[in-house]
């Protein structure tokens, strides 16, 4: 049984031209920029740089980001090189047949099916707190019935409508075509981008120095965890991660570091760049780059207006504002929530369907399931059943304790990407690479120990459900898939590994 047959680079790159899986070329670096920045900045910026500066290194959160863009940044660089020499959809997937082999690749699919389909439901969920929250602000309000709640309160056959109505409206959007859904995206990342640069500038005249003091707080010992929610290195090793000092401030990294987690989307529409070899490097370590400037910006100011002991971790830059008496930036910054987190779900969901697209194409799913429409140019059957898929999970299902599945399966694409540099750097020395990551192989091998780092710290509970959603990928592809592959049925080119 060959399960780790691989399909040529020639091959991926001639399935681009097949006018019935066929994807227009419309995206700029611009566009491409735009859409990082989009599904990278969202209610982390908001929310996870008060609970990571609080809960783990007070004002030294600020190296936490820089550390954490540091580690995503080598991740990009693989993913960069891959994306300018193989520019076609799928990503990771795409990227892990040609090196690493089918199997390998339907691992990486299924994995990035579970990042960004899951994602996108748990972010419209969050969409719909803000916009409920937004409501309240100016006074309009939302019927408690029909709106977001909480786990701890979530009752069966509650729906969650603005979470619905948020991925309906969506879903038809990037149904229409994907310049248009940019078109939007661009308009909400500039309203974003605003709101956040309008709060580090206002937040500045805010500032009290002595909040600033310690900048590293004394080491304290280590986060209490026990039982399923321990992380997996706790329960292996014994190693708990720690509350302030230097070991805090890594600490802080691995929580900080989901706040970047989808510039490798960008990768997904490389299929659709005009010229993918200039630009996916550049969308991509471009949209990183500005991410993480942001990021730190944004840390220095929260920690600057408030002591870190005393930041709310719920809502930290909101409550910030009302302490100092200025209560309605609070409403600027759920206007910029809203329009914030509207990007990210949709390019999650974008992302989703191209990687869905990609697997089709390769029939490990019904090839049928994956033709693109010849009036849109976009795969419409995928776009509706992600879009059912994903606004079925936000609107009924209680899905906060399943957030950190987003994170696994982000972090083993994230690895086998960065393998899979030399191995195509071995296997096909010839290859044109218009980007070429530095120090090969060292750099994407240190890339893959960082991801692999951050996975084992996350929680026993998060590894045994990404346990059961492999077993049923690998009953999917054993039955199906294997059976139906293109490259296994012998009709397309191949190399075997």
């Amino acid at each position: 049984m060959d399960v780790l047959r691989t399909k040529s680079i020639e091959q991926s790159l001639a399935d681009t031209e097949d006018p019935e899986f066929q994807l227009r070329r419309k995206l700029s670096a611009i566009d491409l920029t735009v859409f990082g920045i989009g599904v990278i900045i969202g209610a982390g910026i908001f929310t996870l740089t008060g609970k990571a500066a609080a809960d783990f290194a007070g004002p030294g959160v600020v190296f936490s980001f820089v550390l954490a863009g540091i580690c995503c940044g080598l991740a990009a660089l693989c993913y960069a090189e891959f994306a300018s020499t193989v520019p076609v959809s799928g990503s990771a997937y795409t990227f892990s047949y040609a090196t690493l082999g089918e199997l390998v690749a339907w691992i990486i699919g299924w994995d990035l099916v579970l990042e960004l389909m899951l994602g996108a439901s748990v972010v419209a969920q969050g969409w719909s707190t803000y916009f409920v929250t937004l409501l309240d602000e100016i006074g309009l309000g939302w019927p408690e019935s029909i709106g977001p709640v909480d786990a701890a309160h979530f009752s069966w056959g509650h729906v969650n409508v603005p979470a619905l109505l948020l991925v309906v409206a969506l879903t038809a959007l990037v149904a229409v075509g994907i310049k248009e859904s940019l078109r939007v995206n661009l308009v909400l990342v500039g309203i974003k981008l605003f709101i956040v640069l309008f709060v580090i500038i206002a937040g500045l005249f805010y500032i009290t120095g002595s909040n600033y003091h310690p900048f590293v707080p004394p080491r304290s010992g280590a986060v209490d965890s026990s039982g399923l929610a321990q992380p997996l290195i706790q329960w292996a090793f014994g190693l708990a991660p720690q509350t302030y000092g230097v070991l805090g401030i890594i600490s802080a990294a691995s929580v900080v570091f989901f706040a970047y987690i989808g510039f490798d989307v960008v990768a997904t529409t490389a299929e659709e760049a005009r010229n993918p070899q200039r630009d996916l490097p550049r969308g991509i370590l471009g949209s990183l780059a500005i991410c993480t400037v942001l990021y730190v910006a944004v840390a220095l100011v929260i920690t600057g207006m408030v002591r870190y002991d005393k930041i709310d971790t719920q809502a930290a830059l909101a409550s910030a504002f009302r302490d100092v008496g200025r209560d309605g930036f609070a409403t600027l910054i759920a206007a910029g929530a809203v329009a914030g987190l509207t990007t990210v779900v949709m390019t999650l969901i974008i992302g989703a369907i191209r990687v869905l697209f990609a697997m089709s194409r390769d029939s490990l799913l019904p090839h049928n399931f994956g033709r693109t429409s010849p009036r849109s140019g976009t795969p419409v059957r995928i776009t509706l059943t992600v879009g059912a898929l994903v606004a079925v999970v936000a609107a009924f299902t209680p899905i906060e304790k399943l957030e950190e599945m987003v994170n696994i399966g982000t972090l083993t694409a994230f690895a086998l990407v960065s393998i899979a540099v030399p191995v195509l750097r071995r296997t096909r020395p010839e290859l044109e690479r218009p980007f070429r990551v530095p120090f090969n192989p060292w750099l994407p091998i240190l890339a893959a120990l960082i991801c692999v780092y951050l996975a084992i710290n996350l929680s026993l509970e998060t590894w045994l459900r990404f346990v059961v959603w492999m077993i049923i990928g690998f009953v999917i592809y054993f039955s199906y898939g294997y059976r139906r592959s293109r490259v296994g049925r012998g009709r397309v080119a191949t190399t075997n590994t």
